[in-house]
């Protein structure tokens, strides 16, 4: 890996082999450093400029791979690009970058909402948006299994329809071809001039084709009427469903995205405060832990003639004066830590601003969401709507058309029988008129009845056909409610899993480390009853108890601020770790960093060491020398950064 001009290094290049790496040294060795520029390739932006360069750089391989990180000093801020190992590195620095001002170490310091740190990285909102749209499918789902549940109800019937419309279509051709043979009786019978026959025959031919032609028109009108009364029911029911939409808030939505657009500038201001913050916090952090290269600057300029190694020793003591960066100034350290706190508590409060408007933003994207999909929803009705009124004017005209043929169809059958009567000639003619006037209405019917038939079996072979469907369709709705469950439970999991991997690991480090009278640290998930959009909700919470155990053996519940620092930083690594296995950052990044952990003592550093090095590829821990002493000679160890 090489570095340039991050934190105190102004240039190094180290090789990190797979297992444990130690950075060991005494303060002001530039250790904190190399593990921010670790951090810088790997995607994170917890990372600090050297304070005389304006621009630094880190590039590492992995796996025959090479990631690079640029960083650039703009307008006050530092600025990155490149190409590091994540694209998202929010896992990384919560539960894989350990350092002093790590979030969850720093939440059990605090003693802050352990539960929200642990669920940070899900989006809880885009959790509800899915299961939403999982619920809708769901739903769609459910209509389309009721519905082939309701015509499956239809099947018999449809079956009885069937067999009654075949047995009346085959009675009436027998009476059909009954009346063909009279016909044709009454025919040979008839003795008459060819010429009157034909005429005669002619009409009746006539008259019956324009009494097929009125009765299909008679077939069309109740077509048209039926359509026209399902058209205007719907019509009905979208006019009312239109009215629950009559109170959309005009211009709302403009308001909402235009607060949303002013929150956002507003957290990106605070990011840009928050960045700042950090910047000023590290780079006093570096000074008051010694950065070799500032602190030899600082002693070019001083009028001793100590060199900047000795001008370090000074820097370093407990107690003495240390040399301000602003101004030249001397100034005792406690000063500069006690502007630290100072600094780091107001980092802390825009940081909680930054929450409060996150949780804002969030609740006016759901808004947005809300009345766009509103507004989608009138938009479809207002067109269901136009198009149905297009549809019933059309029919309505067919329909009044349809009348007017009706009418005309109806005077040409009464002109055509007028003319028939006046060409009958005797009984026999009068007779075959109405063998074949019947002929014509049996005809009729039974172009009716098989057109009912086509009809009654379309229906049936659609309904066994999406009978055929219903098992591939109840498999998808499963499939559906499986995702819905998994996406409902998924932040339970999460929280009950975390709960166990604290619970477990913090059982089996006290046991290694033991220490003494203290019994076990251990998280209990309690549920609160909170007030959240004019609604009572139900929120978990976790609540870490501390037990210990009396010289008279006597056990007792103790408090997180009795921890001494040792315990306390123990219990923030050991949590930090319990977010690092239930969101399974090893399979998103390689390393994990450990430092500022010198307030444990020496064996117990070891002990912990090892215990964290069997769930990461690379561990990279930073010691003071002589606490680095105690681990295993055979961990990689880098001494000249």
């Amino acid at each position: 890996m090489q570095v340039e001009n991050v934190g105190g290094i102004t240039e190094t290049t180290v090789e990190l082999t797979p297992g444990i790496t130690i950075l060991t040294g005494r303060n002001a060795t530039n250790r904190t450093s190399l593990m921010q520029a670790i951090m810088a390739v790997l995607g994170s932006d917890s990372v600090s400029l050297k304070g005389d360069a304006d621009e630094g750089y880190v590039e590492l391989s992995v796996g025959g791979t090479t990631y690079t990180r640029t960083l650039r000093r703009k307008d006050g801020t530092v600025v990155t690009s490149g190409d590091p190992y994540l694209k998202d590195a929010t896992l990384a620095d919560l539960f894989a970058f350990l350092l002093e001002t790590n979030d969850a170490r720093q939440a059990v310091v605090r003693d802050d909402d352990l539960r929200e740190t642990i669920m940070e990285p899900v989006d809880t909102t885009d959790i509800e948006a899915e299961i939403d749209r999982l619920r809708s499918r769901r739903d769609s789902l459910d209509d389309e299994l009721e519905k082939i549940s309701q015509v499956k109800q239809r099947l018999p019937d449809l079956e009885q329809e069937r067999v009654e419309i075949e047995d009346e279509i085959a009675e009436k051709r027998n009476r059909l071809a009954e009346l063909e043979a009279e016909i044709a009786d009454v025919d040979e019978s008839v003795d008459e001039k060819r010429e009157e026959k034909e005429a005669f025959e002619e009409k009746i031919d006539e008259l019956n084709k324009v009494r097929s032609q009125l009765e299909s028109v008679r077939r069309q009108i109740d077509s048209q009427r039926e359509s026209l009364n399902a058209l205007r029911e719907e019509r009905e029911e979208l006019e009312a469903d239109r009215e629950d939409y009559k109170d959309l808030p005009d211009g709302r939505l403009d308001g909402v995205k235009a607060e949303i657009q002013r929150l956002r500038d507003k957290k990106t201001g605070i990011d840009s405060t928050v960045d700042e913050l950090q910047t000023v916090v590290q780079f006093n952090q570096d000074l008051l832990d010694g950065n070799l290269d500032l602190l030899a600057d600082l002693g070019d300029r001083d009028d001793d003639t100590n060199g900047g190694a000795d001008l370090t020793e000074q820097l370093l003591e407990d107690g003495e004066d240390l040399v301000c960066w602003t101004c030249g100034n001397e100034t005792d350290t406690t000063q500069v830590e006690t502007m630290l706190d100072d600094l780091r508590s107001l980092r802390n409060e825009y940081m909680e601003q930054r929450s409060d408007l996150d949780d804002r933003i969030d609740e006016l994207n759901e808004e947005r969401r809300q009345i766009e999909e509103k507004q989608r929803q009138h938009r479809q009705i207002d067109d269901r709507l136009a198009a149905v009124e297009d549809e019933i004017e059309e029919r309505e005209a067919r329909v009044e058309e349809l009348t007017d043929r009706k009418a005309d169809l109806t005077g040409e059958v009464e002109h055509l029988e007028s003319k028939v009567e006046k060409l009958q000639t005797d009984d026999d003619q009068e007779e075959l008129l109405d063998l074949h006037t019947e002929a014509n209405r049996l005809e009729v019917e039974i172009d009716r009845l098989e057109t009912d038939l086509q009809r009654v079996e379309d229906e049936i072979e659609e309904i066994e056909a999406r009978g055929d469907d219903r098992e591939e369709i109840e498999q998808r709705r499963d499939e559906v409610q499986a995702e819905i469950e998994e996406l409902r439970t998924r932040v339970e999991r999460l929280e009950e899993e975390a709960v166990a991997q604290f619970n477990d690991h913090m059982e089996s480090v006290l046991e290694i480390l033991d220490y003494e009278n203290l019994e076990r640290i251990w998280i209990e998930q309690t549920e609160d009853i909170v007030r959240q959009d004019r609604k009572n909700v139900t929120e978990n919470r976790y609540d870490l108890h501390v037990v210990r155990k009396a010289d008279s053996g006597t056990i007792y519940e103790d408090t997180i601020d009795h921890l001494s620092e040792s315990e306390r930083e123990v219990t923030g690594l050991v949590f930090a770790l319990a977010g690092y296995l239930v969101h399974d950052v090893h399979e998103e990044v390689p390393f994990m960093l450990l430092d500022s952990i010198e307030a444990i003592d020496a064996p117990r550093i070891a002990a912990l060491v090892d215990y964290f090095e069997a769930h990461a590829e690379h561990l990279v821990v930073a010691l003071l020398t002589e606490d680095a002493r105690v681990l295993d000679d055979d961990y990689q160890r880098i001494t000249n950064i």
